[in-house]
């Protein structure tokens, strides 16, 4: 595990322009580095721009770096995250990540979806002429409105048990009436 002594040790000689350092310095840090501008972009080419812009600011500025008894990190997260509102600012539109992109392909039915429904619609009504009006009015309003028995019975003066029926034995009948 990289300590912070070890990070400043890595900046400190980055200063003087050495590169395992340099590589040193990546490999500890840009992993959180680069969750920090995912977090604040939330767009990873974007993020991944941020993050090189990030380490080239880092050679170029590492004898800027003083040591003040804070951790490193702070440093480096402080420099992240500044790039990345800046980035942010710079925006003309806001962007989304690939996988946050809603699909904006048509959810209709194409012509030929429709004519089917249109044909199944044809169906059903055609069985559905074949119920008596009381009965083919129950079952519209208990599968189409969601009207529960209790309120059929109602409206229909009939015991609950005789609408149970009606729309068991309907229901049959339009079974039957779809598989011919």
């Amino acid at each position: 595990m990289t300590t912070p002594a070890d990070i400043e040790k890595m900046i400190a000689q980055i200063a003087l322009r050495d590169h395992s350092a340099f590589s040193a310095l990546y490999d500890a840090t840009s992993r959180k580095l680069f969750g920090v501008c995912l977090r604040v972009l939330n767009n990873r080419s974007e993020a991944e721009e941020v993050l090189q812009e990030i380490y080239a600011r880092i050679w170029h500025k590492a004898d800027s770096y003083a040591v003040t008894g804070h951790s490193p990190m702070t440093w480096l997260i402080t420099l992240a995250r500044n790039l990345a509102i800046d980035r942010l600012r710079t925006r003309k539109t806001p962007t989304k990540d690939i996988d946050t992109v809603v699909d904006l392909a048509d959810d209709r039915p194409g012509p030929e979806a429709e004519a089917i429904a249109s044909s199944e619609r044809a169906r059903i009504e055609a069985c559905m002429d074949e119920l008596e009006a009381a009965r083919a009015d129950a079952v519209r309003r208990a599968y189409l409105s969601g009207e529960t028995y209790k309120e059929l019975a109602a409206r229909h003066g009939v015991p609950l048990n005789t609408m149970r029926t009606w729309l068991r034995r309907s229901l049959q009948k339009l079974r039957d009436c779809l598989t011919r």
